[in-house]
């Protein structure tokens, strides 16, 4: 398969990255946006020349309905303001696949529509689950889309310790949206769409 040489072994790698992610110390992050429901910090990657951002706040809902919502399928294109499009290239198993993906123009289209080709792999974890993805080096592209890349990236959904009807819903997000952007343009898009991606699930989960 192109751009993926053993899908088991990147699967489990990938894993691996999200979980030490999730390990890392709080005073290792800096709060770059808090809102009542939802905080999003950040650390320099050491993937590239960028942050790592993380993102946490309670759910109203169990975390097999948050994760269906945030899983590759038709789902998520009816909720994510920020996705245009969503394609499954190709199926693994049930919990893994890759998906081609294309996102809206930010900031006044400062930052213009991309295209990402990731791998998806959904695991239990804790209880709950864990769904993690990273960019695949995929060689057709689509001229009208800048090609972006997501360095390992995932969402961990927990069931709340108090309250079995709720979830803690924890993020990690480093996504190189290349082009010419400044980088500070992309660290003040990254926070807000971290933010209305709350804002927009919560408004589907009710809806359901």
């Amino acid at each position: 398969m192109e751009g993926l040489p053993d899908a088991a072994a990147f699967a489990t790698k990938l894993k691996n990255t999200l979980i030490q992610y999730h390990s890392i110390e709080d005073d290792l992050w800096r709060v770059a946006k808090k809102m009542r429901d939802v905080t999003i910090w950040r650390k320099p990657s050491e993937e590239f020349n960028g942050y790592l951002f993380k993102a946490q706040g309670v759910i109203d809902d169990v975390v097999n309905s948050v994760m269906d919502h945030i899983c590759p399928g038709p789902c998520r294109l009816d909720w994510d303001s920020l996705m245009t499009s969503l394609d499954i290239l190709e199926h693994f198993e049930e919990n893994c696949c890759v998906m081609r993906y294309t996102t809206a123009g930010q900031l006044w289209n400062i930052i213009s529509p991309r295209e990402f080709v990731d791998f998806s792999y959904t695991v239990d974890y804790q209880g709950g689950l864990l769904s993690c993805g990273r960019s695949l080096e995929w060689s057709e592209k689509r001229p009208e889309f800048v090609r972006g890349y997501n360095h390992p990236c995932g969402w961990f959904c927990v069931p709340l310790k108090d309250s079995a009807h709720q979830s803690l819903l924890t993020g990690y997000i480093q996504t190189d949206l290349r082009g010419m952007i400044p980088q500070s343009a992309v660290d003040t898009a990254m926070a807000s769409t971290l933010i209305n991606f709350y804002g927009d699930l919560r408004k589907a989960l009710r809806k359901a």
